[in-house]
Formats: structure tokens, C-alpha cells, sequence
């Protein structure tokens, strides 16, 4: 069967599900669209003007179903496209419009708020990577549309509902082939090294630097001994905490910023002890999520995503509105897992590749009206 990709603001994680699910589908002829994630307003607002206009012999081929990322302007690109409206389509939610942090970006989110709406409406099927994520999209809308003045019809949220289901972007799980565990700095014996900390997140507000900055405090203050890799992409506008940090905890740290090479990545994961996460919002968490497949012991608030995946004595009290006390309980948890020789990481071979093929296929195909 011939498909139809579209990812109108493909950032990393964009990107790995994508790939994820030419793998699952290797029978399938898949038709990729996709645009690079800058001018997030635009970007959204814009891509079935340039979509219809740029690409409209692609668009007007044959397809037996259409996948789109929910940046993508679905409901307009439909009436631009009408043949697209005949072939079944289906949205998928890596995050929501209506769960971003107001400070963590400059623009109003009210137009892709309303872009996502839409989108949701004009689908056959609305699919999201968490629990946390689909009801944190419904309840927005709901709360949307309770704002507007009049001629609001009844039934909307219901309808979005009922054809909304939760499923995951995969993960890689190490294989047979493990990757050799490798930390940056000396060797040292394990009995009397270190502990090994991972930070792994892009440097950005939602991603929690200053709760990162808070924590480093209070593990300072407790004597702990510790390392620190900080992973991620960094940006020219990353907030200025992370340099803060950089030069702070010199001493701490034996890597900060992005890697280009995958197999040091994951190398590093496979060496660390805990992978700490101080997000603000978060919708799956993949780069924890993977650090935990590796081995890593998981210490993460105790809200968003995050919940739904990891059991109650991973997860540290959450307390946005007191950093210094949120600080605490996450220090206090990586402190009790340092010193816990037995503590063994989660599983979560559910959210690998293997584990999520068979779902995926089962509900494109049911939306394709093709058997499994």
C-alpha cells in the first residue's frame, strides 16, 4: 500500500518516529513531506499553503492512508487538497498546544491551538504518545472552547474521545550486540568511583534547568560524590542557567552538550547509574526512557508523562511552585538510590521497537480498512 507522511515541524523526535515507522511498515510505500523545525508560527500556520502550491502533484497521488503530525494543518490542507479528503487519515500527537509552559516561548500558542483542533476534527483518528498527553489535549480544548462567545456546538470533546487512542514512539533496546559502557574521564574502581548522574534533555526552558541548578545545590550540600553528563541539543537562545551550570559544576562535569556520535550516546547511557529529569513538561520522555533501557535508574518528578511509566519509588514529589523544596525530594531520591546496591532499573520493554510493531500495525491498517 502507498502512504502518505507529513511532519510539518520535524524535530528530533519527529524525525525518530518517522524512521521508526518506515521500519514497521517495510511493505508499505511510504511518501514522506516533511519541514524543518524553525519559525514554529509559521510553520504551523503555513504548511498547507506551501504543501498545496509546492507539492500538490505529490499530494493529488493515490494513497491508501494519510499519517500527520499534529503541526500539520490537516483540516486546511484537505480543503486545498480535496482529494486527500477522500483517504482515510490519521493525527498523530507527540505533544499539545495546550500543555506548553506561556514563558517557554515568545509567540501566542492560540493559533496552534486552534490548528490542532481542527486537525483533531478533520481526522478519522487522533492517536497520542501518553495518557497524560491525550487527556491534557482534551481537557484544553474543552477549556477552549468553554471561552468562546457563542455558537459553540455541543459534543466536540466527546467526539475527539471517542476516536482517540494512546500510542508510544518506540524506542531502541539495547540487543544482543550491547554497546560497551563508556564514561568520559579516568577509570575507577567500582566500588569507590563516583556516582555517574545523567542529565539528558534539550536546553530549553520546559526541560528544567533551573530545577536542574537547584538539585546540583542540594547534592553538593550532602556530600555526595558524584559525575555529571549533561546531553542535549543546545541552542543560541538557550536560557542562561545552563551556562550557569557549566561553569558552576566544572568540577562535576565530564560532558556537557550534544553528541554527535550515537554509539558514544549510547555508550554513555549504558555507563551511567541515574538519569535525573527536572522537566516542566514533558509528554513521553524518550531520552529517559532510553537511558532506563540501557540500565539507568530513573529519578523524575512525580507529574506529567512520567508517572504512567515509571513506578511510585522513582518518581521524586513534584513542587513547581517551590523549587527549593522540589530540589530537595529530588535529591533526596538520587541520594537513596546512590546508596541502594540493589535498586534495579524499571522494565520498559514495553515501549521498545518489538513491542509497539504489531500495535501500530493493527490500527493503520483497521483506518486503512486493510487486515492486520
Amino acid at each position: 500500500m502507498k502512504a502518505l507522511l507529513l511532519s510539518a515541524y520535524a524535530a528530533h523526535s519527529h524525525v525518530h518516529w518517522q524512521q521508526a515507522l518506515l521500519r514497521m511498515f517495510p511493505d508499505w510505500q511510504w511518501q514522506v513531506l516533511s519541514l524543518p523545525p524553525r519559525h514554529f508560527s509559521w510553520r504551523v500556520r503555513g504548511n498547507p499553503l506551501y504543501w498545496a502550491v509546492a507539492e500538490r502533484a505529490l499530494l493529488e497521488q493515490e494513497y491508501g492512508l494519510v499519517v500527520a503530525t499534529s503541526m500539520v494543518d490537516l483540516a486546511t490542507l484537505r480543503g486545498l487538497v480535496p482529494s486527500l479528503a477522500r483517504i482515510p487519515a490519521i493525527v498523530y500527537f507527540h505533544e499539545n498546544q495546550f500543555d506548553y509552559p506561556q514563558h517557554a516561548r515568545q509567540h501566542s500558542l492560540l493559533e496552534a491551538q486552534m490548528v490542532s483542533l481542527y486537525s483533531a476534527l478533520a481526522a478519522d483518528r487522533i492517536v497520542f504518545n501518553s495518557a497524560y498527553n491525550r487527556d491534557g489535549f482534551l481537557a484544553g480544548c474543552r477549556d477552549l472552547l468553554q471561552r468562546l462567545p457563542d455558537y459553540v456546538p455541543a459534543g466536540v470533546v466527546a467526539g475527539l474521545d471517542a476516536k482517540a487512542s494512546t500510542l508510544p514512539v518506540p524506542i531502541e533496546l539495547p540487543g544482543e550486540e550491547a554497546v560497551l559502557p563508556w564514561w568520559p574521564g579516568l577509570l575507577a574502581d567500582v566500588d569507590s568511583r563516583p556516582l555517574r548522574l545523567l542529565w539528558s534533555g534539550r536546553f530549553e526552558h520546559d526541560k528544567g534547568g533551573d530545577g536542574l541548578l537547584q538539585l546540583l545545590l542540594q547534592l553538593e550540600r550532602s556530600g555526595l560524590d558524584y559525575q555529571l553528563a549533561m546531553l542535549g541539543q543546545q541552542f543560541r537562545n538557550a536560557p542562561p542557567v545552563f551556562a550557569r551550570i557549566e561553569q558552576a559544576f566544572s568540577h562535576r562535569l565530564v560532558q556537557f552538550g550534544y553528541l554527535e556520535s550515537p554509539t558514544q550516546y549510547r555508550a554513555i547511557l549504558a555507563a551511567a547509574d541515574v538519569i535525573v529529569a527536572t522537566a516542566t513538561h514533558e509528554f513521553q520522555g524518550l531520552a529517559v526512557l532510553e537511558a532506563v533501557a540501557s540500565g539507568c535508574l530513573p529519578a523524575v518528578p512525580a507529574r506529567l508523562a512520567y508517572t504512567e511509566i515509571y513506578p511510585d519509588k522513582f518518581c521524586y514529589d513534584s513542587h513547581p511552585q517551590d523549587p527549593a523544596l522540589e530540589a530537595k525530594a529530588a535529591a533526596g531520591l538520587v541520594i537513596a538510590l546512590a546508596r541502594d546496591p540493589a535498586a534495579v532499573a524499571p522494565d520498559v520493554s514495553a515501549y521498545g521497537f518489538a513491542a509497539l510493531q504489531s500495535r501500530y500495525r493493527q490500527l493503520f491498517c483497521a483506518v486503512a480498512g486493510l487486515p492486520a
